[in-house]
């Protein structure tokens, strides 16, 4: 058997979606039209995560809106691999629709990285104008074109927070700290810039390095937190808001040539719902946990964060380096 290339692939599916649009015009009804249509919705994130929640309500509402003619079958906990694996599954058409990130796009279209880098986002109405505005719609065009990603609505992920066992009030506090941070370039960055010492531990080992002080504190959005019960073995939170997060429900560019114009309008409308689903969830559970978290003996303290931004300039220059000159700036003011 002959291999063929991932760019073959590509090919070869648009030339049989054209055969088959071609083919719909000749006769008077579509193809399979008494068939149900279904798609596949693959994402990391748990059952028991808003992610989930969000895409179990557009699901609900297509197959309401479409009679049961027009599906949602959903696939979590990661069972079709990881988010890159995901998103290439969707680039060939392998995979209907999953989550992404725009920094995490960013891996193929570097200058999406700027909405990952420290308080360079504000909050959730900032991700909404970048999304919406020219060089939001020049970078979901581009994800189009390239990458067969099209963005269909975005959502609000969160905004991290730190929690530790001393208390944060300004940035000097952070000196020599022992901080579990993800593996990720911009949090790693973050911590240096704060003067803690970055310890890149596996999620899944945070609980129990925070229990015997293996590090000192750890980052992550408020949910999070509570969700992990970070809170039982912290004596802090400092409200850092370094970090505003996104999330973006990508289709695959090869499903939607498929889809009629009706069932276009169909999904759009049922994805952006499920979007405002999970970000009103995350807002109102973060309005909430402040209290949570007081109750449960820890003490919140909101730094100056304007120290904290000043320290993020020499990431912000050399991101700039690699990409347009006063682009933070230009992102940040919108």
């Amino acid at each position: 058997m002959v291999a063929i290339t991932l760019k073959e692939k590509i090919v070869v599916k648009k030339l049989l979606i054209t055969l088959l649009t071609a083919s719909s015009l000749i006769v008077s009804v579509p193809l399979f039209a008494a068939e149900t249509q279904k798609l596949r919705f693959g994402m990391q994130a748990s059952v028991a995560s808003n992610e989930y929640r969000a895409a179990e309500h557009a699901a609900a509402m297509l197959k309401e809106l479409s009679g049961g003619s027009f599906i949602i079958r959903l696939y979590p906990d990661a069972q079709l691999g990881d988010d890159r694996e995901m998103l290439e599954q969707v680039n060939i058409g392998d995979l209907d629709i999953t989550y992404a990130q725009l920094g995490r796009i960013g891996d193929w279209i570097p200058r999406a990285k700027v909405t990952e880098l420290p308080y360079v986002i504000r909050d959730f109405e900032h991700i909404k104008s970048i999304y919406n505005s020219a060089w939001g719609h020049q970078l979901r065009q581009e994800m189009i074109d390239n990458y067969n990603w099209h963005p269909m609505a975005i959502s609000y992920f969160g905004t991290r927070q730190t929690t530790a066992n001393r208390k944060i009030t300004s940035l000097a506090d952070f000196k020599d700290i022992k901080l579990r941070v993800p593996n990720a370039k911009p949090m790693l960055d973050f911590a240096k810039y704060v003067g803690a010492s970055a310890l890149p531990i596996a999620f899944s080992e945070v609980y129990l390095a925070l229990k015997t002080n293996a590090v000192d504190g750890q980052e992550n959005p408020l949910p999070t937190i509570k969700a992990k019960k970070f809170y039982e073995v912290q004596k802090h939170i400092a409200l850092t808001n370094h970090m505003v997060q996104d999330l973006v429900t990508v289709v695959s560019a090869i499903t939607y040539q498929t889809l009629s114009k009706e069932n276009r309008q169909l999904l759009e409308q049922s994805l952006e719902s499920g979007a405002r689903h999970m970000a009103n969830a995350v807002l109102e559970g973060e309005a909430s946990l402040i209290d949570f978290f007081q109750q449960q003996g820890l003490t919140v303290t909101k730094p100056d964060l304007a120290p904290f931004k000043a320290a993020m300039k020499p990431m912000y220059d050399q991101f700039e380096k690699k990409n347009n000159k006063g682009l933070v700036a230009q992102i940040g003011a919108m």
